[in-house]
């Protein structure tokens, strides 16, 4: 059965639409952090681009509205939009559904079509949350339940150490791969047929917008030879 990538980018950037900005006055530096966007996390998408059959990304800032959160989730706006009024509150909306619908449209039209999708989100992460290191450099994240997603890890890991022994690569870190998320969500709407993995790099790596070019390098080798 053909497999088809889908390779996506929830926090690619820090945008915040011309209607929305008197709400973020005095928030630059937030905007600039972590907090509002995935560092380095577009230049590693826009590297992988290439392997995958179908992309998705947004720049639209996570503080604007959570695309990688269920609608209906607390953490689907943040503390700059959760008080906003309804009409706004639409408007942040239709932009997500504008980036997510699609993919799900897609996703859709493969299984129907009796092709598997094999969908990686690309993320970053912060080396210190809240005070505490975090001690990885990549993190693959899955559904333990679900074997292909299992093995696939697994194979990805064995090719990201055979070329590169120093990266500590961990499984379900830093966050566990079923908690809220976009591939969480589909694997909940296309229970077969469609697997959701979770890239997450640390964010040393990345500088000025872009990730390390060995990273790159290495994440790009390895997913291809995982791939088969």
């Amino acid at each position: 059965m053909t497999q088809r990538l889908f390779l996506s980018c929830e926090h690619g950037g820090n945008d915040v639409p011309a209607p929305f900005r008197p709400f973020f006055r005095g928030a630059a530096a937030v905007l600039a952090s972590h907090r509002g966007l995935d560092l380095g996390a577009l230049d590693l998408f826009t590297h992988l681009r290439p392997l995958a059959d179908a992309s998705y990304s947004t720049i639209l800032s996570r503080l604007c509205i959570e695309m990688n959160r269920s609608e209906g989730h607390r953490q689907l706006f943040s503390v700059y939009t959760k008080a906003l009024p309804p009409p706004l509150k639409q408007v942040l909306l239709a932009h997500y559904h504008a980036y997510r619908d699609p993919v799900i449209a897609d996703v859709s039209a493969c299984l129907r079509a009796k092709e598997q999708v094999l969908h990686l989100s690309v993320h970053s992460f912060t080396p210190v949350l809240d005070g505490i290191e975090r001690p990885l450099d990549i993190g693959l994240l899955y559904d333990p339940a679900r074997p292909g997603e299992k093995a696939f890890c697994a194979a990805w890991d064995r090719e990201i150490r055979r070329r590169a022994p120093g990266l500590r690569v961990r499984m379900n870190r830093p966050y566990k791969g079923t908690a809220d998320g976009f591939t969480t969500a589909l694997r909940q709407r296309f229970p077969k047929g469609y697997a959701g993995i979770e890239l997450e790099v640390n964010q040393r790596f990345a500088a000025k917008g872009r990730m390390h070019a060995d990273i790159k390098a290495v994440l790009s080798a390895s997913l291809q030879a995982a791939l088969g």
